[in-house]
């Protein structure tokens, strides 16, 4: 009860300099996870600090945002209801939700798959949906490299640096608020060029 309390303690207390390079992102990870397994009530500190990531990763899969706030939900769901199952083993912490995520959207694609009476993946070619994959990526890395300037950057920090909305804000010198804008414009230029690309 005592280590909940310190790790409580040292979440809540404001950080001066001289803490900032003692408690590094893996360490305040670590103790969020603790109080978790300890509390489940204090799960809402996990979900406020990945839940942005996490439904990035699977609105970015699926293209559907109310499926994609339906699944980051039930994503988090399981986290909580195996919280107590998780042990660090040197790999962070969004790794094992990005599994659970990957996890979801595999289970979501088969159900779907199964209603809409769709051959599931093992009976298709794999040489060819790998084909297409590539090429979507191929096609996807050309429509960012055209996105402007501002808008490129934000995506590259966001989806390949994987950098919050905040480092990100820093970094630039821009709000939050400007950055989740520029965000959410590059977005939807991309999905304008890609739905003009399968046409």
């Amino acid at each position: 009860m005592e280590g909940a309390r310190n790790a409580e303690n040292e979440l809540k207390a404001p950080k001066t300099e001289a803490d900032s390079g003692n408690v590094d992102s893996r360490n305040v990870e670590l103790l969020l996870i603790e109080a978790a397994q300890k509390d489940p009530a204090r799960f809402g500190d996990i979900y406020e600090r990945y839940f942005d990531r996490v439904y990035a990763y699977i609105a970015r899969r699926l293209g559907n945002r109310d499926a994609a706030q339906d699944l980051t939900a039930d994503v988090f769901h399981r986290a909580l209801a195996n919280i107590g199952k998780y042990e660090s083993r040197g790999v962070p912490f969004a790794a094992w939700l990005f599994r659970i995520a990957a996890n979801a959207i595999a289970d979501k694609w088969k159900s779907a798959a199964k209603e809409s009476g769709n051959p599931s993946e093992e009976e298709t070619d794999p040489g060819k949906s790998g084909m297409d994959a590539a090429e979507h990526r191929a096609k996807l890395f050309q429509s960012v490299r055209t996105l402007p300037a501002d808008q490129r950057r934000v995506i590259q920090m966001r989806f390949a640096e994987e950098k919050s909305i905040r480092d990100i804000a820093e970094a630039l010198r821009k709000t939050e608020g400007a950055i989740k804008q520029l965000q959410f414009r590059a977005l939807q230029n991309l999905r304008e060029r890609m739905s003009g690309a399968h046409e």
